[in-house]
């Protein structure tokens, strides 16, 4: 009788640029983050068929990552994971060889064993992303991760109208719906500031998100920004949770997930659980 084969949960923290992707999911006959991902540890641990690796957040095309985080399940013996977990091999091993067969828009900081009841998904306590728009005629030489906008935002009006939105809601009007997908949400931070050279930098942080919800957000705050909304009508779109009501999405090239946090190793299992619960199936 053949043995059961031990698996291990890698915990994989990376960065990627979007431009060239099809967005994170696995698709087709399309070049993917996911599919580059799987590929390469199918090729570094020498496994017959890719592995399943699960992300924190899912990224639409174009959207950039400075801090993802995922995990893959894999089997403990194989080159040359055996010779981490045995000491033989630093703990960088398995990422300097990702590294190595990876486009250069795609870069593995760490490749780790993950703590019991890790989750890459359901564990995160909440997940980061900026947004950054120049909206003055000198434009910063980063066009492939800030929007040009034409006309001057006035950022305390902005503020007051994100301020609106903060707290446990509802946000279908923001969210493109999912069959399953629940579209409560609690949305811890909503800011913008400008940073030295005065581009404006929004700051969005959520337990999760769910499909086009950051996006859809920014893009209703740079009406209010522009002065063709006033700073009430954010959340007046929000209690009517009616998506057509919504303005346009933003761009995706600006957005990019700048931090994944979860709870100490101890708390991982019942943060899960919690979030499994409450959420249902997390579109994010």
């Amino acid at each position: 009788m053949t043995g059961l084969v031990r698996l291990v949960r890698l915990r994989v923290d990376f960065g990627y640029d979007g431009t060239a992707f099809f967005g994170w999911a696995r698709q087709p006959g399309l070049r993917t983050v996911q599919g580059v991902l799987e590929a390469a540890f199918a090729t570094v641990l020498r496994l017959p068929t890719p592995p399943l690796v699960t992300i924190a957040g899912r990224t639409d095309a174009g959207v950039h990552a400075r801090a993802q985080v995922a995990h893959v399940d894999v089997p403990a013996d194989v080159d040359p994971l055996h010779a981490m977990l045995a000491g033989d091999a630093g703990p960088d091993a398995v990422a300097r060889r990702l590294n190595g067969v990876l486009g250069l828009d795609v870069r593995v900081r760490s490749v780790t064993v993950a703590p019991s009841g890790f989750h890459a998904r359901f564990a995160a306590l909440s997940r980061r992303y900026s947004y950054r728009v120049a909206d003055h005629w000198f434009f910063p030489p980063r066009r492939h991760d800030t929007l040009a906008h034409p006309h001057p935002l006035d950022l305390e009006a902005m503020n007051a109208a994100a301020a609106l939105l903060l707290g446990d809601h509802d946000f279908a009007a923001f969210c493109r719906r999912r069959e399953g997908a629940t579209t409560v949400r609690t949305l811890l931070v909503l800011e913008w500031a400008r940073d030295d050279v005065g581009v404006a930098i929004a700051r969005v942080e959520a337990d999760a998100f769910c499909h086009s919800m950051v996006r859809s957000l920014i893009g209703t705050l740079l009406e209010v920004g522009d002065g063709k909304r006033d700073v009430e009508w954010p959340a007046a779109v929000l209690a009517g949770r009616d998506r057509s009501a919504a303005a346009r999405v933003a761009a995706a090239h600006a957005l990019t997930l700048e931090e994944v946090r979860y709870p100490p190793d101890a708390d991982l299992f019942a943060r899960t659980q919690v979030t499994r619960h409450r959420r249902g199936q997390i579109d994010e």
